[in-house]
C-alpha cells in the first residue's frame, strides 16, 4: 500500500475511503464561513491538506457523483492533477452548473482524491503514425 505524508491543518480527521471498494478519498471543505455558490459561479475551496506525493505518482481531484447528480456541483478541471512536486494546500475548484444557489458548509465532503501511478514518456519523432480501423474518427463519430 502506498504511504503518503500529509499535514492536516484542520481539526477534522484525515480523508478516508467510504467503502471497502472505494477508489477515492473524500475531501472536506475547510472554511471560516459558509460559501454560497451561485448558478454558473466557480470558487476555489480549501481543504487544509498538504501532501507529499512520491515521484512517479499523481493525485487526481474528481467530482463527487452525489453532488453532481443531486445539485449540479462539479470539479471544474476534473480530474485536476496534483503533481508530485507540488507542496501547497490542496484546493478544489467547484462550479455550480445548476440554476439554484448551493451552500458549502465547513466540513462538507466536496470532492474525491484518487492516487494514480504515472508513466513518463519520451517523444519519438516520426513522419506518420500507424493506421487503425478507427483512424482519425472521434468526437461522436460512432453515433449517439
Amino acid at each position: 500500500m502506498l504511504q503518503i505524508k500529509v499535514v492536516n491543518s484542520s481539526s477534522y480527521p484525515l480523508p478516508r475511503y467510504q467503502t471497502e471498494g472505494s477508489s477515492g478519498l473524500d475531501l472536506h471543505a475547510v472554511l471560516g464561513e459558509q460559501v454560497k455558490l451561485k448558478p454558473l459561479e466557480r470558487k476555489l475551496i480549501p481543504t487544509g491538506l498538504y501532501i507529499e506525493i512520491p515521484e512517479g505518482y499523481e493525485a487526481q481531484v474528481r467530482s463527487r457523483s452525489g453532488l453532481a447528480v443531486k445539485h449540479g456541483i462539479f470539479c471544474l478541471n476534473s480530474p485536476g492533477t496534483i503533481d508530485s512536486d507540488y507542496r501547497g494546500e490542496i484546493k478544489v475548484i467547484l462550479m455550480n452548473l445548476s440554476d439554484q444557489e448551493f451552500i458549502i458548509e465547513n466540513n462538507d465532503r466536496i470532492a474525491q482524491l484518487v492516487f494514480c501511478k504515472i508513466e513518463k514518456i519520451t517523444w519519438l519523432a516520426a513522419e506518420t503514425v500507424d493506421n487503425t480501423n478507427r483512424g482519425g474518427g472521434g468526437f461522436g463519430h460512432t453515433g449517439k
